[in-house]
């Protein structure tokens, strides 16, 4: 059968959409590639291997997108090839067809100036919330001139097959039922050896990250990323012997200050506190994609964050913190946990993760009140169930609340009157903290002391704040609204102070993680470095001077508490992963992961797990930010693998919960 005959039988408008949709991801990904010009290196070779790799996804997409029409094609009886009926069919759905293509390269050109990346995790939750993503996009780019262009894009491509005659071919064609088995019957089989034999993975055999993403086709990894939206570690990844894996991990966790109340298995101790023991209130500011390299004090010559340098200056600063991925639930994960993140998903989205041993639970065995603040709607992203159903009130600006949503029975709605501004992610931080101040108020008349978590929004696109505040117009871009981010931090700080609870209060302020993780390698260890700056430590801790303090050592967002702890002379019960970073016998290191690899970098030396029991391993040179593979002591392997596979152990079979 000539190939040429494919474009004169029924089957004609069909190959020549295929033939469309591949020319179109050829050009999306040309386009993408120079875009990355400039941030990796390009050969002849490496190019040559991108599309030919992207051809072969672009080709299974087309494949998959057609299959159903296919189908329809090949049992649509010869009688019905010029009805109306099979007319409007055809039209309709090769325009649904074309639509979802240009909805898609669009859709990957947004998502690549963000994240630099392919359809991937994040893309399969912004499908899951709507309202929050639809209402960003609506606000970062005009929403109806770009529908009216990809819907005006499709109707073109329409009449290009109807001027070159793809569909009188189509219509007039008579091609005979076993000649329509064959064609609709390859395409289905290419279909069925593309799901089984295909993976996503296959394009990420390489080194550089942008070579691997480049190669990739929107559709397909999004695909691919909903079916491993939670990977099992145990079937996936290198292990251990499990008693093996507990004793390297409850070795590498031991203090001097520390004991394990139980024999072999979990990493549940007593920690006794070495100090003077003191009950401040603690309020923890998560700011939404704040890296280390906005701030001066880590090198940024734009002046973008005055009241954070300044702060940064005259408090306790970790300036050696990494965030452990690159989401804000896993942030959160991090800082309500103090644990090491585990393959695909955040706990804060999985089930089974109430009444775990977070931070707040040693807080609430203090004494004190919890409570979660956030400026959006706390049911994206399953905040408020998460922070609900382990003991926290919330204050957030949801809509409503759920019927059978027993775990917010605590729930406070930010209020219209409240609200001076608002953008698709929520109200602004001003807003926010002024929500914080009146709660702090009611919480220090009730007698007790309170921890809060406050997680903020406003330095996320689409960029948007009150006019007024500053002196860079709302909306331009990422500068403004960190200037807006720090600035409503001084005002909180400045309004806070006149409070009588604030004297007796620790403030942290901290990343959820950076801005943007995407580089050349996997995991660029730069773009994972985040600052933390703590204030107002007074009482019992030791290192209250009013001068700047520095901890210096590489840690992780999951070693905040425990060192935090340790400064308020606290004894407590600990099933944290964390440690204190002051402690005479603690060994510099972090943890930092995407969906699928996991890191664990020790002084220089780095491993990197991923599925199919991968092992890498790296000698990380800080200065120059470079990964060069080398080999090192099998202890580090041990480490980084009994980190994992006990924090996925203790979280899949009950370890962490109360």
């Amino acid at each position: 059968m000539a190939f040429s005959f494919l474009f004169k039988s029924r089957y004609s408008v069909l190959f020549s959409y295929v033939a469309t949709f591949i020319a179109g991801s050829f050009l999306i990904r040309l386009g993408l590639m120079v875009t990355t010009l400039e941030k990796t290196d390009f050969s002849f070779f490496s190019i040559l291997h991108i599309f030919l790799e992207g051809f072969v996804y672009d080709f299974g997409v087309a494949m998959f997108l057609v299959l159903f029409y296919a189908l329809y094609l090949c049992f649509l009886p010869q009688r019905l090839i010029k009805s109306w009926f099979n007319i409007t069919f055809s039209y309709s759905v090769l325009f649904l067809m074309t639509l979802i293509a240009m909805f898609s390269f669009f859709a990957e050109l947004t998502f690549w100036q963000e994240f630099e990346s392919r359809f991937n995790f994040i893309a399969v939750d912004y499908l899951v919330y709507t309202y929050e993503v639809i209402h960003n996009i609506n606000e970062s780019y005009p929403l109806p001139l770009l529908i009216g262009g990809v819907m005006l894009i499709s109707l073109l491509i329409l009449l290009a097959f109807a001027k070159t005659g793809a569909f009188s071919r189509h219509f007039q064609s008579n091609t005979p039922i076993k000649q329509r088995g064959v064609i609709s019957g390859m395409i289905l089989t290419i279909c069925l050896l593309y799901g089984f034999f295909v993976p996503n993975s296959w394009a990420e055999t390489g080194s550089n990250r942008y070579h691997n993403e480049l190669a990739k086709a929107g559709i397909y990894s999004i695909f691919s990323a909903f079916k491993n939206n939670e990977l099992n570690y145990n079937h996936f990844y290198k292990m251990l012997d499990k008693r093996e894996a507990y004793r390297v991990i409850r070795a590498s966790l031991q203090e001097d200050n520390s004991r394990y109340l139980s024999a072999d298995r979990g990493i549940k101790r007593a920690i006794t506190g070495t100090g003077t023991a003191y009950k401040p209130n603690v309020i923890m500011i998560t700011v939404e994609s704040l890296s280390a390299d906005f701030m001066a004090h880590f090198g940024n010559k734009e002046g973008l964050t005055p009241v954070l340098d300044s702060l940064a200056s005259t408090n306790l600063l970790f300036t050696n913190m990494y965030s452990t991925g690159t989401r804000t639930v896993r942030g959160m994960e991090a800082l309500s946990l103090a644990i090491p993140p585990t393959p695909g998903s955040s706990i804060v989205r999985r089930p089974g993760n109430d009444s775990l041993t977070t931070i707040g639970n040693i807080f609430e065995k203090a004494g004190y009140h919890r409570s979660f603040y956030y400026g959006g709607d706390g049911y994206f992203d399953n905040m408020n169930q998460y922070f609900g159903s382990n003991g926290y009130d919330i204050i957030d600006r949801g809509r409503k609340v759920m019927a059978g949503d027993d775990y917010l029975t605590k729930r406070t709605i930010i209020a219209d009157d409240q609200v001076h501004f608002e953008n698709a992610w929520g109200i602004s931080d001003e807003d926010l903290y002024a929500a914080l101040i009146k709660g702090s108020d009611k919480q220090f008349q009730e007698g007790k002391p309170f921890y809060s978590f406050v997680m903020t929004t406003s330095n996320h696109r689409p960029f948007t704040y009150p006019t007024g505040e500053i002196d860079i117009p709302s909306g331009t871009g990422r500068n403004g609204a960190l200037r807006y981010t720090d600035y409503a931090i001084g005002k909180f700080l400045r309004e806070a102070a006149k409070k009588p609870w604030f004297k007796n209060t620790v403030v942290i302020i901290v990343a959820d993680h950076c801005a943007s993780s995407a580089g050349k390698n996997e995991i660029d260890i730069s773009k994972y470095h985040i600052p933390c700056i703590v204030l107002n430590l007074t009482g019992g801790a030791t290192n209250s001077t009013g001068k700047q303090q520095e901890i210096t050592p590489l840690c992780s967002q999951i070693d905040l508490y425990p060192t935090l702890f340790n400064l308020m002379g606290w004894s407590y019960e600990s099933n944290l992963f964390g440690k204190d970073v002051l402690a005479k016998t603690y060994v510099p290191r972090t943890f930092l992961g995407t969906y699928q690899k996991l890191a664990y970098l020790k002084n220089d030396s780095l491993v990197v797990l991923s599925p199919q029991q991968k092992v890498e391993t790296y000698i990380y040179h800080q200065a120059k930010n470079e990964q060069v593979p080398g080999k090192f002591s099998g202890m580090v392997l041990k480490e980084a693998i009994a980190n994992y596979q006990t924090a996925y152990d203790l979280f899949k079979n009950g370890g962490l919960h109360q």
